[in-house]
């Protein structure tokens, strides 16, 4: 690499809960730069979660922390050639792209669900994920089975 490499930029906290990782699943959320959009779309979804919820004692923001701990892959597969044959090699996966990644497929298969608005649907995958079911969790065990199988090639590593 010839350039210096490029810094973090410092993410600005949400106004409602004050959070900077409610900014970040914003901006993934984010249509053509439309950032209030994606907050209110967002702030919607946790007053349904806050209405919804079952147990009294969790906030929906605990809540959506849950459901991003519950989608977060811990190992991936990556494509890896070896003398002609393609390996499907697992990997440990980094912090911040467990996070990125739990928040892209929360928001993929909340966009996939058929509710009426996306506040709704986004409501719908968050408090699914938080129990441990819904679309988002299980592509995440999927990723879990697939390096599973994959783990004698894991002496492939790069």
């Amino acid at each position: 690499m010839r350039k210096t490499k490029a810094k973090k930029r410092v993410l600005l906290p949400d106004p409602r809960f004050n959070d900077q990782l409610v900014t970040r699943f914003v901006n993934n959320m984010m249509y053509d730069g439309k950032k209030s959009v994606a907050f209110s779309i967002f702030y919607k979804a946790m007053d349904i979660v806050e209405e919804r919820k079952e147990n009294t004692e969790k906030s929906a923001l605990e809540i959506w922390k849950d459901a991003l701990t519950n989608v977060m892959p811990h190992v991936e597969v990556r494509s890896r050639r070896v003398g002609g044959a393609t390996f499907q090699i697992p990997m440990e996966i980094r912090p911040d792209r467990k996070i990125s990644t739990a928040m892209k497929w929360l928001i993929l298969y909340a966009r996939k669900r058929n509710e009426k608005s996306m506040a709704q649907r986004l409501a719908s995958e968050i408090i699914a994920a938080a129990k441990e079911e819904g679309a988002a969790v299980k592509k995440r065990q999927d990723t879990h089975k697939m390096a599973e199988a994959n783990k004698a090639f894991s002496h492939f590593k790069v």
